[in-house]
């Protein structure tokens, strides 16, 4: 079959319908894709590495000719990998600039009867997108508020009613303290991170309002692109305030499950701030399963920070918002009427 030539416009477009597969080496791949992407390299790391070093020496001859030795004894296994993970024989493919691998891949694909469409410019084209992508501006409301006062679980619920929502430590897979990493997959790489978050963005209306959780600029290994935490600091903010007693009882139902030896790890990498009478009273709290005393000493330390975080918003674009004592729907309906006057719109739901 005749390969066809994918614009990136062209490809979002048949993207949701059509697999994807990475021709690129297992290491870039595993540094980043693009989301939902399968790899079937075409060369191995350390063969990626011998025809890059002699293209570099020797020009593109040489390197294109020790390609094909390398490759050419496993074409039958790469037709036979297709065949079995595509059942249907039809694929998009991509590579770094849409150059040799993926002509090389479309090539053995269609000797078995595969219809294929290739990515213009390859993975540098889709790269270049979610790189300019989220470093636009858009319609942010912050939701901020203490450790402890469920901000995560008020994102959930106003994605569940339809509201444009970010989960940044969702993407990050670390929820942005000492104790962020326990129980969550390994964190991506920073230029992963933002294809995931590139991808969420492109299908919101930048006309309606993101909602999107106060963070630091760093939420484990992650840094956020410098003008997004920017506009992040600039947005309207919603300030959520509950007790102590409400914050320490989420936070135990959350972490009294989680691995003790992790836990006291994580109180470890903060003793220097917590002091020596402090860590030591965490650790004896954690080994004896006395959750809710540990966490309110942390607690101590969490919001002294948080205060200095504070600083770093205007205070005539933040909203302070007591939830204390409200179900969840109660609390979702009253962040929807705090947007609407910050944006004009409200969708609201029942108690």
């Amino acid at each position: 079959m005749v390969e066809i030539s994918l614009s990136l416009e062209k490809f979002w477009q048949l993207r949701p319908e059509i697999p994807l597969v990475d021709a690129r080496s297992p290491g870039e791949f595993g540094h980043s894709h693009i989301p939902e992407a399968i790899n079937l390299p075409i060369l191995n790391d350390e063969e990626r590495v011998q025809v890059g070093t002699l293209y570099k020496n020797s020009g593109a001859l040489p390197a294109t000719l020790k390609g094909f030795e390398l490759v050419g004894p496993r074409f039958h296994e790469i037709q036979k990998s297709a065949l079995n993970q595509f059942p249907d024989r039809k694929v998009i493919i991509y590579c770094w600039r849409g150059g040799m691998r993926s002509q090389i891949l479309s090539w053995l694909l269609s000797q078995v009867g595969f219809q294929v469409f290739r990515l213009e410019g390859g993975y540098k084209s889709y790269r270049k997108f979610t790189f300019d992508q989220v470093r636009l501006p858009f319609p942010f409301l912050v939701l901020g508020g203490k450790t402890g006062t469920g901000k995560t679980v008020l994102l959930q619920k106003l994605r569940e009613e339809g509201e444009q929502v970010i989960d940044l430590e969702a993407l990050a897979h670390h929820k942005g303290s000492s104790f962020g990493s326990i129980g969550q997959k390994p964190q991506p790489s920073v230029e992963h991170f933002e294809n995931l978050l590139a991808e969420q963005l492109r299908l919101f209306d930048s006309k309606n309002p993101i909602w999107i959780e106060n963070e630091s600029q760093r939420i484990g290994n992650i840094l956020l692109p410098e003008s997004m935490y920017v506009q992040m600091t600039k947005s309207p903010r919603i300030e959520i305030q509950k007790t102590n007693e409400e914050r320490i009882e989420h936070i135990s139902q959350e972490y009294a499950q989680l691995n003790a030896l992790e836990l006291m790890d994580a109180v470890k990498r903060i003793q220097k701030r917590l002091g020596g009478l402090r860590t030591q009273q965490a650790l004896e709290d954690i080994r004896n399963k006395n959750h809710a005393s540990w966490i309110a000493n942390m607690l101590l330390y969490y919001d002294k920070a948080y205060e200095f975080d504070l600083q770093r918003h205007d205070p005539d674009k933040t909203m302070v918002l007591d939830l204390h004592k409200k179900s969840l729907s109660q609390q979702v309906n009253l962040l929807l009427h705090v947007k609407n006057n910050f944006y004009g719109k409200f969708s609201g739901i029942a108690d």
